[in-house]
């Protein structure tokens, strides 16, 4: 048994656990990351976040979910990620490259808010990937006996936006799971489940890829006003309600989506991992 030192972050309610990676056996940490993950016999998160050397960034960030597959971008996470490079003293700067497999992101530290420059959205089916040809909007989906619309977009991760009329009452933990693993989508899907409440304020449920339902999503956030805007439910600038608490999006005429919303520490500590 070796033991880990981490830190409990959260943003808007998503949970992570992040590991310096730099200073620790990585692989130990991967092959552990559902039991670490776990919120009976872990320490519990939505997701783990491995902080790594970059050779094309000031850093690279590792994720992987509670399920233990590693996924390309979490806009929650970055945002903890940045607090904690900063809070640790492990950077000076405002704003921070970090490499993901999504690309190099740039989050900036704001007092107690972090911004984050969430690149361009991905329309285009294939390389979502959605099994449609061209821009997936406002396209019928069948799960079960319900056909629902959506709306997909991908913000280095792939997401399906699906609107709602009542979103408190609304089976998210029965369509949510069925539209994740649908034929439709290869490698899975993030459902985000949306109510227009006016042109510049919507609210969102989400059904994580790998992990569940969540009382937020900073990527699925994003995805969800890309999506909105599209439709013509909203304009591009959009205060997002969530569970855990609000984002704040902006489609921003160059194309490029920024995510704002608080990273905080929830506390540190060390666990003893199996080989």
């Amino acid at each position: 048994m070796a033991a880990v030192t981490f830190t409990k972050m959260q943003g808007t309610g998503n949970d992570f656990i992040v590991v310096d990676a730099r200073n620790n056996d990585s692989d130990r940490v991967i092959r552990n990351a559902r039991f670490l993950c776990d919120r009976r016999f872990g320490i519990g998160a939505d997701q783990l976040l491995l902080i790594r050397s970059s050779l094309r960034a000031d850093f690279q960030m590792q994720i992987f979910n509670a399920d233990g597959s590693e996924v390309e971008m979490c806009g929650n996470g970055i945002r903890c990620f940045a607090r904690y490079l900063k809070d640790r003293g492990l950077t000076d700067k405002a704003t921070i490259q970090v490499e993901t497999p999504a690309g190099i992101m740039t989050p900036t530290i704001r007092g107690a808010l972090v911004s984050v420059d969430m690149g361009e959205p991905i329309l285009e089916g294939p390389a979502i990937p959605v099994k449609f040809e061209g821009r997936v909007i406002a396209q019928p989906i069948r799960v079960g006996e319900q056909t629902y619309t959506m709306t997909c977009v991908s913000m280095g991760n792939p997401h399906c936006v699906v609107p709602v009329d009542a979103l408190d009452t609304f089976p998210v933990k029965e369509v949510g799971p069925t539209i994740e693993s649908h034929p439709l989508f290869p490698n899975r899907v993030n459902v985000e489940f949306v109510q227009i409440l006016s042109r510049e304020e919507i609210r969102m449920r989400v059904w994580e890829r790998g992990v569940g339902e969540t009382p937020s999503c900073g990527t699925g956030a994003c995805a969800a006003v890309v999506a909105s805007a599209l439709n013509e439910w909203t304009q591009r600038e959009v205060k997002v309600h969530l569970a855990g608490g609000d984002l704040e999006i902006r489609w921003a005429p160059d194309n490029r989506v920024t995510l704002t919303g608080p990273g905080q520490e929830v506390f540190t500590g060390t666990i003893e991992l199996s080989p």
